[in-house]
């Protein structure tokens, strides 16, 4: 058959040949496989890490509170440190009797006086009642205000009170019930804890000694044990385990904010805020810091543990402030605390006498005009040379005494070569021919005839204090008012 003829005939048969493979491959007839080429795997790519979380940020109105209500209890923590780095020396409801003026290493407390002896006490009345006893004083003046745990005067027993006579009170604590025997006047604390401040008033260096006498007739007795057959507790443990090195104002100044806390959170309740602190108590109360309760920083988040610090910091830095600049009626360059002792709801004012001068009196006992600068607004330092002039017949007036204390930067004495740290009307300050007084204030000596009006001062910044015991009226309406400092050539 021609080739051409023989395509015709199979061409219609090969397509059948082929769908017939095709079928049998099912039933074993085995076709050799393709090469498989394996597809290319990508790589899956990493998840991005998660974003860091952002940082908190303070809440506004949380910051606000918290500064206010450090404002508001720092004297209550400053006074609770006090007591207990002094009662690591003399035991509650005992009495400390300081025999000789306070030295430059004195630094229980800021801006102490150079006039009076102290006999000092820290009464616990959680118990019972402490009854104060107190001889016959003659004719020399004394003074035993009590301050609760909030620095506030509640009692100011003394001549200008109560007279010289002997006398004894009973000091009960705010939840105390019960009946006084008689012969013994309550004065009711408004906190368990009471600092007593005693001073007795001292006219020259050997009239220590009779001084001493009387502070030692100076009696705080358990109620329990009061009587003359009653038998006296013994006293309690001295307190231990405290910083007694670093004052107490830095020992609160250096606390976190959660230690400070937890330290009000502890003092609550024995020491309750007072009716008219109604609001501030809401406020603590925003911190989760509830009267009765403890305090923890777990409560807080973050964003409110962060105000936490950031209002501490505020309020401490604008107390700093506070002190270098004291507020009160500018005269002359000094500025006059007029209202000291009791405060109200005035926190700031609180606050600011308790840093700088802790354990202030009510001002009809004691006004206490303080300046760092001089006449023309200089501040006061060592550097210069300075004169305080008294006019005749125009030194404080007063019915008690009176004297200018110069103290360091930090309110504390500065050592000198005289020990001499205050002057005042009893120390025979020689006048002039016209009867006026001129103190020099200096580093050095303003030489052998006017070394008995010398106030030293250190070499560097240095703030004065003029304390006027039981001052006149117009000490206190402002109708007399104490001179500039005047720097010398």
């Amino acid at each position: 058959m021609h080739r051409a003829a023989l395509r015709r005939s199979l061409s219609p048969v090969l397509p059948l040949v082929c769908l017939a493979l095709a079928c049998h491959r099912g039933q074993g007839v085995a076709l050799a496989p393709a090469q498989e080429v394996a597809a290319p795997v990508e790589p899956v790519p990493e998840p991005p890490p998660p974003p860091p979380p952002a940082p908190p940020t303070a809440d506004p109105h949380l910051r606000q509170v918290a500064e206010q209500v450090y404002t508001f209890a720092y004297p209550l923590v400053l006074m609770d440190v006090t007591r207990q780095v002094m009662t690591t020396q003399t035991p509650i409801n005992t009495f400390q009797h300081m025999r000789a003026y306070p030295s430059a290493k004195f630094r229980d407390v800021v801006s102490p006086n150079a006039d009076t002896l102290y006999s000092s006490a820290w009464l616990d009345l959680a118990r019972e009642p402490i009854v104060l006893g107190i001889p016959d004083m003659g004719k020399r003046y004394w003074l035993m205000p009590m301050l609760d745990a909030w620095t506030n005067v509640f009692a100011s027993p003394g001549t200008r009170t109560t007279g010289n006579k002997a006398q004894h009170f009973a000091v009960v604590g705010p939840n105390w019930q019960g009946q006084l025997p008689e012969g013994l006047v309550e004065l009711r604390a408004p906190t368990d804890i009471v600092w007593i401040i005693g001073r007795t008033a001292v006219h020259s260096e050997l009239d220590t000694l009779a001084v001493h006498k009387l502070q030692d007739q100076y009696k705080l007795t358990p109620l329990s044990g009061w009587g003359p057959m009653a038998v006296a507790p013994e006293p309690p443990p001295l307190t231990t385990g405290v910083d007694i090195g670093t004052p107490p104002a830095q020992q609160v100044q250096a606390m976190p904010p959660e230690q400070f806390m937890a330290r009000v959170a502890e003092l609550l309740p024995e020491n309750p805020p007072a009716d008219a602190d109604g609001a501030m108590v809401d406020k603590m109360r925003e911190l989760k810091l509830v009267r009765g309760s403890q305090w923890g920083p777990a409560e807080l988040t973050p964003s409110a543990e962060l105000a936490l610090r950031e209002g501490f910091e505020n309020a401490r830095a604008e107390l700093a402030a506070a002190a270098r600049h004291l507020p009160g009626d500018k005269v002359n360059g000094w500025r006059i605390f007029g209202d000291t002792g009791q405060y109200g709801v005035d926190y700031e004012r609180r606050a600011l006498v308790a840093e700088v001068g802790l354990g202030a009196n009510l001002p009809q006992d004691a006004l206490y005009p303080a300046t760092a600068v001089d006449g023309d607004g200089q501040p006061l330092t060592g550097a210069n040379r300075y004169v305080l002039h008294f006019d005749k017949g125009e030194t404080p007036p007063v019915d008690g005494f009176w004297s200018v204390t110069l103290y360091d930067e930090e309110h504390f004495f500065v050592a000198n070569p005289i020990d001499r740290y205050a002057v005042g009307d009893r120390s025979k300050l020689r006048r002039n021919k016209d009867g006026s007084v001129d103190i020099y204030i200096q580093q050095e000596s303003p030489g052998k005839a006017r070394e008995t009006n010398w106030l030293p001062a250190p070499a560097g910044p240095f703030n004065l204090i003029m304390r006027l015991y039981w001052p006149k009226e117009q000490a206190l309406t402002g109708d007399w008012v104490p001179p500039p400092v005047t720097r010398m050539p």
